[in-house]
């Protein structure tokens, strides 16, 4: 079976964010921290090297792969800020017709800049997806 690449890891995470060079992505990252650090109550962490995860949740497929990740998380990416919404986009309509411009993939919602979205219903996002995540995985 495959090796998992993301990892939780003992890098900094005030490290890993001070060393993005554009600042407006920066500042963005560093709410995002508090966001999700008050929304989750959990403390951040490296995944990889380049994603901040917070909290952590043990799955198992029923292929038998199985493995931890994190209840939320985001990366600096170059194109756009990365928000990991592990629960996935099923369900979550009302609030994603109030949060503003994104993208989204699987599991991903990507947003140029925070300016972009309404952090409040963000928060509300993370917070249900994060708690949903936990539960379905208790």
């Amino acid at each position: 079976m495959a090796e998992l690449k993301t990892r939780q890891t003992d890098q900094s995470v005030e490290a890993f964010l001070n060393g993005i060079a554009d600042e407006k992505k920066r500042q963005d990252c560093f709410t995002l921290l508090e966001l999700m650090k008050r929304v989750t109550e959990a403390e951040p962490k490296m995944w990889g090297d380049s994603i901040v995860g917070f909290g952590s949740y043990h799955y198992k497929y029923a292929s038998g792969r199985e493995g931890d990740s994190f209840l939320a998380g985001f990366s600096p990416r170059k194109q756009n800020l990365t928000l990991y919404i592990m629960a996935g986009f099923d369900g979550y309509g009302a609030l994603l017709s109030r949060l503003g411009k994104y993208t989204t993939g699987k599991a991903c919602l990507y947003v140029k800049r925070l300016d972009d979205v309404n952090l409040d219903v963000l928060a509300e996002l993370v917070r249900q997806s994060a708690g949903h995540v936990a539960e379905t995985n208790a």
